[in-house]
């Protein structure tokens, strides 16, 4: 007979039964993303964004399959948040969504564009799950569950914070960069070669597996980054924040400015700090093993 008390084994069931649910409800709305992949009227909204039909249709599914199950959890979802209202988050748990991100590429027909969502316990990232339609691939995660790349379990690196043995790193940036922040990278892009995607939620997930080396980013809302930092914790990549860390996150505002913080492998991050100086926090949850 299992020794855990009651209320420890109904945590573990609730927890279980949420990350299942997150899985089915971003795999149910694979196939009608990839249906309107590139085939898609769009608009742009007052930020200058790009916006579709699919993104307020996949939003409007996912939480509402999500709401029929946990309907005392909280949601924040890109196509579903006023942008003038301040959101406290209540309850244990809460669920970010960016049904379509890289929706300039999704809109084009460019196949960079995913799927994020994330599963935040107590403000935190818990779980996370990026569907990559470039490869097909779903990857999800969290920092006492391991990475998992199509239901199959990633290894750690054998030297994940070690020496970067790669000649020519792969670094991950979203553009435009301000002039301030390409004159410090200068040193590093002389030597590094650049990935943007358009998608910083693919660039977190490709950096949690390993093909970016390093990232850095300026320029994220919530629903971009927060699935990612959940996979970025799962394979044991460091993350780090110019100064203080969104998280764990008490309320939300469409308006809060967008944090800047570098990812990956340690050399990596030690180069990206030592090229834009500043104060950086390390971030890790109460989470991580």
């Amino acid at each position: 007979m299992s020794s855990l008390p009651r209320n420890t084994k109904q945590a573990a069931t609730d927890l279980r039964h949420r990350i299942n649910a997150g899985r089915v409800a971003v795999q149910s709305q694979i196939g009608f993303f990839g249906k309107l992949f590139g085939n898609v009227a769009s608009d742009w909204k007052a930020d200058n964004t790009r916006v579709t039909f699919a993104d307020f249709a996949i939003s409007e599914r996912i939480l509402q399959a999500l709401r029929e199950d946990f309907p005392k959890d909280d949601f924040i979802s890109e196509e579903a948040v006023p942008a003038d209202e301040t959101l406290s988050l209540e309850a244990q748990y809460a669920w970010v969504l960016d049904p379509v991100d890289g929706t300039n590429n999704y809109a084009l027909g460019f196949p960079a564009c995913a799927i994020a969502l994330a599963l935040l316990r107590d403000g935190e990232p818990l779980y996370g799950y990026v569907y990559d339609h470039s490869s097909g691939c779903l990857i999800e995660g969290g920092p006492e569950h391991g990475l998992v790349v199509d239901g199959r379990k990633r290894l750690p690196d054998d030297d994940p914070t070690g020496a970067d043995k790669a000649p020519q790193p792969l670094i991950g940036l979203h553009f435009p960069l301000s002039e301030t922040d390409l004159t410090a990278l200068a040193p590093l892009l002389a030597k590094a070669k650049v990935r943007s995607f358009g998608s910083i939620a693919l660039a977190t997930a490709l950096t949690a597996t390993g093909y970016l080396t390093g990232m850095f980013e300026t320029k994220g809302h919530l629903w971009d980054y927060a699935a990612g930092v959940a996979l970025l914790l799962a394979a044991g990549r460091e993350l780090a924040f110019q100064g203080q860390a969104p998280f764990p996150l008490r309320t939300f505002s469409y308006q809060s400015p967008p944090p800047r913080f570098i990812a990956g492998r340690h050399c990596q991050v030690q180069r990206l700090k030592d090229c834009i100086g500043g104060n950086w926090v390390f971030y890790r949850t109460s989470e991580d093993p």
